[in-house]
């Protein structure tokens, strides 16, 4: 299965779907299987097991997150709001 490096991941799809549904399918599975860093031992070995879960290959800690990448904007934001208000009592 050969594929261009215009369309990259997204070669499997061939003449379907669209340059735009592609497109964003391309960016999110990219992004989604790059390594990240692990909340434990801040090491870039972070890799997705299921859908929703990951685990660090180096340290072998694993958490829950969100579909496509481990830390999600909502997500930060919800910790950093317990944080503030477990850290005010």
């Amino acid at each position: 299965m050969a594929r261009t490096k215009k369309v990259g991941i997204t070669g499997r799809f061939g003449a379907r779907y669209g340059r735009k549904a592609k497109r964003s399918v391309k960016s999110i599975e990219e992004n989604m299987k790059k390594k990240h860093i692990c909340p434990k031992c801040d090491r870039p070995a972070v890799k997705r097991v299921s859908s929703g879960i990951w685990e660090c290959r180096k340290c072998g800690a694993k958490f829950t997150g969100g579909a496509y990448v481990p830390v999600t904007p909502m997500g930060k934001t919800a910790s950093r709001n317990i944080k503030r208000i477990v850290g005010g009592q």
